[in-house]
Parts: C-alpha cells; structure tokens; sequence
C-alpha cells in the first residue's frame, strides 16, 4: 500500500500549494484595486475637485473588470465549474457520472473564475471551489492521464478504476477544506460527513494524511510568503490569517440561555435561506431557459453577475449623504485593509475583504463598537445579495457570507445583552461579550445551512483557537 499512501501525500501537498496559490492572488487583487482606488483619492485630492461619483466609478469599474472575466471563464470556458462544484462532487461520488466535471479546462476556469469572483467584491468565498479543486487534482494525480491533453503515463495504473478513483477524489475534496480552514480533522470529518456515502477505516487514515499534508504545505508557504513576496520566515507559523481568540474567557451556565436561542435562530434563518436560494435558482432557471439563443442565455447569466456586483457597491454611495462622509467612508474602508486599524464601524462592516469584516465581529473587548442600525443594516443586505450570488454564473462559496450573516445577528444578541447587563469586566461577567456571540452566531448560521455538526464545530475550534 506504499504507493496509495505516496499518492495520498502528494494529492495533499498539490491542494495546499493550489490553496496558498488561490489566497495569495486574491489579497494581491484586493490590494491592487484598493491602490488604484487610493491612488485616484490622491489624484481628486491634489487636484481639489473632490469628484466622490468618479471615486465610485473608479472602485465599481475594477470590480466589474474581475466578475466579467471570471463570469466569461465559467460561461465560455468551463460550464462544469459554476457555481461551486460541492454538489456535482457529492453526486459523482454516489454514482451520477457528469460529462466534464474533471477535465483540464474545469480546473483551470474554475480557478480563474474563482479567484476573480472573491476578488471582485461578490458576497462570496473560495471554500467551495476550493473543494472541487481539490477534487480535481485527487482524480488527476492518481489516474495520471489525460484525454484534453493526450497523457496517458504508465505509472500506478493499478488505481486506474471506479474504486479508487473515487477514493483519491474524497481525499482530495477533504484536503480542500483542509487547506482553506487550516483544519486537518474538520476535512476529514467533512468528506465522511457531507462527500462521501461509502466509507472504511483504511480511507478514513489516508484522507486524514492527506489532509494534514494540505494543511502544512499551506501554512508553510503562508509563513514564508506575502503577496508572493519572500518574508524571511520560512517554516516560522505565523497565525495571523487566522481569526483568534488571543484571551479566553470563563464560561458561565447562564451563556447557554443565548446560545440556544441563537442556535435556534440559526436553524430557522439558515432553512429560510436555503428555501429562498432555491426560489431564486427556480426563477433564474425558468428565466433563462425562456432564452431560445444559447448566446443570449450566456449573455443574459453574464448581466446578471455584473447587476449583483453593482447592487453590491451600492452601499459605498448610498449610505451616506454627503461627499465629504463618503470620502471618509472609502478612506476608511482601504486603511482597515491595508493597515488593519479600526476606522469606525460603517467602515469595518462594508470593508471589501470579508474575512476581515469577520475578524471584526469576532474581536473580544469590543462591547459597543458596532450599532444596532449599522448591524441590522449589514444582515439585512448581506442575507439577501449572498443568497442571490449562490447559483450564478460564477465559480463561488458560500462560507465567508455564512459566517459574516451568522456574526451579524450574533453581534446583535451580543449588544442586547450589553444594553440590558452593561459591560462586565469582572470574571463572572465577561462572558456577556458581543465578539463571543459573534463566533456562536456564525457556527448557527453555518449549520443552520449546511446541516453540519460535527466538521463544523471541529472547522470553527481550529479557526478560533
């Protein structure tokens, strides 16, 4: 079995390289829009005309230029990656064969698409093509042949069956969630959760090899690289792309009255939102089915990505009335990212990043930074555009918005709690903390979507700690 374990371990270091690969270009396609935005401030500001509409325009036009490109790259290119590739994965592995779904142009659209999708400012994340990524590199690794580009190596051609294929495919899937969350155990608990309906006690130990192969290739090169430049730290793990707990609090019995509550919110806000996914999937599958021209279909998914990117800027003008407030807000808005310094609460909440807008809410000693408006504002707007952008015509996931909406209306159980006991600074207080709600209400929300327990509480101890 040496050579199954050799392959194991390959499939696991490949994800983690494709994993530090993905988050290394979108915070470097982040950053290059948000200096282009910067740079036009400074330009506006020399030249004192102070045009806030050209501003927007300028930070819109960037985004727009990413969702094009990535929404043509799964349209045109790779139609087997859109949306997420999560459930196509689920059905191969119990046994619905789908044309094209592990191919060299899936890969490389979905990747493309992907990154630029994150990138753009699209209320979404990398996790689920992350996933299928890691799929697919389980099925290339271990058949090592190609009808697209004519390979056919003949080597471990003993793994060439149904069997084992879908074997190094669940591997790869669970090393997929592994890189992402920096969690070996959560992916592994994953695939035998979620993926996989056909399961045995060998599998399980090569999955979880192969996930902790991902998970240290990641965060090796994450320790040695920013923006695809060289830090000096090889091998030093560094956990500041983690969203930590740096002082834990004693609980107290009565925390668990408004984790349950939550919990229960989570369940009920978490099957309304799967109810209005489907809706939504059902009327945009009538609509474009009504298309009699492929080309105006293709056409058509196309615009729509780009109005839910538009809607999704809407609030960088249309929160605040005058210039000047607006100025700040953007200001703001680049500083948070850049310098990682809070710049006021409508600036932390509508940053572009949203696993820094997530940082936020989690943050502990933070008891009235964040309004009951800007709040409710936030998950109303969140809940509806994420919903939207599950199922469109580019390759996402639905985790970041899963854990921003459930942060949300966690923070707001949170605040009440502050607004009723005041803040606490004793021992047997302190657990009434707006940030330690804020975690509950993301792991609520996330099963409340996904219908895991399990992998999820193991995902959110290895984020958190």
């Amino acid at each position: 079995e040496w050579d199954r374990w050799l392959l194991m371990g390959l499939i696991g270091t490949a994800v983690g390289m494709l994993g530090f690969l993905i988050h290394q270009i979108i915070d470097l396609l982040i950053k290059l829009k948000w200096n282009l935005v910067e740079n036009y401030l400074q330009v506006s500001k020399r030249k004192s005309d102070g045009n806030i509409h050209m501003t927007w325009l300028c930070a819109l036009g960037s985004g727009l230029a990413m969702v094009v490109l990535s929404s043509l790259s799964v349209l045109f290119f790779c139609p087997a990656g859109s949306p997420s590739g999560l459930p196509e994965i689920i059905g191969y592995l119990n046994g619905t064969s789908i044309q094209h779904l592990f191919n060299i142009k899936t890969f490389l659209g979905t990747f493309a698409s992907c990154v630029l999708a994150v990138a753009s400012g699209l209320f979404c994340g990398p996790e689920g093509p992350m996933i299928h990524l890691g799929a697919l590199l389980g099925c290339g690794l271990s058949q090592l042949q190609s009808d697209t580009l004519g390979i056919h190596l003949p080597i471990f051609t003993r793994f060439r069956n149904s069997a084992d294929k879908r074997s190094f495919i669940t591997a790869g899937a669970g090393a997929g969630i592994a890189s992402v969350f920096r969690a070996p155990i959560g992916g592994l608990l994953f695939t035998l959760e979620e993926v996989s309906s056909f399961w045995d006690i060998r599998l399980a130990w090569q999955t979880f090899f192969c996930c902790l192969m991902a998970t240290f290739t990641t965060d090796l090169l994450s320790s040695s690289f920013y923006g695809f430049v060289y830090r000096g730290h090889f091998g030093f793990f560094e956990a500041e792309k983690r969203i930590m707990f740096w002082n834990l609090l004693d609980m107290n019995v009565l925390a668990f009255i408004p984790t349950i509550l939550l919990g229960m919110f989570g369940g009920l806000l978490g099957a309304f939102f799967v109810s209005l996914n489907i809706k939504i999937n059902k009327l945009r599958m009538q609509f474009f089915n009504s298309i009699p021209k492929s080309s105006l279909r293709k056409a058509s998914k196309l615009l729509e990505t780009v109005l839910i990117l538009v809607i999704s800027c809407v609030p960088l003008l249309a929160n605040l009335g005058s210039g000047r407030n607006f100025l700040a807000l953007v200001v703001g808005c680049i500083l948070s990212f850049l310098c990682s310094s809070e710049q006021g609460s409508a600036a932390a909440l509508l940053v572009e990043n949203g696993k820094q807008g997530i940082t936020y809410l989690f943050k502990r000693g933070t008891h009235e930074e964040f309004g009951y408006t800007s709040l409710c504002t936030a998950l109303a707007f969140y809940f509806i555009l994420s919903c939207w952008t599950a199922g469109s015509a580019v390759a996402s996931g639905l985790v970041i918005p899963m854990l921003y909406t459930g942060a949300l209306y966690g923070r707001i159980i949170g605040l009440i709690l502050v607004s009723i006991f005041g803040v606490q600074t004793n021992q047997y207080g302190a657990w009434i903390d707006p940030g330690l709600f804020a975690a509950i209400g993301a792991a609520s929300f996330f099963s409340g979507v996904s219908r895991l327990t399990i992998s999820l509480t193991v995902i959110m101890v290895s984020m958190l700690s």
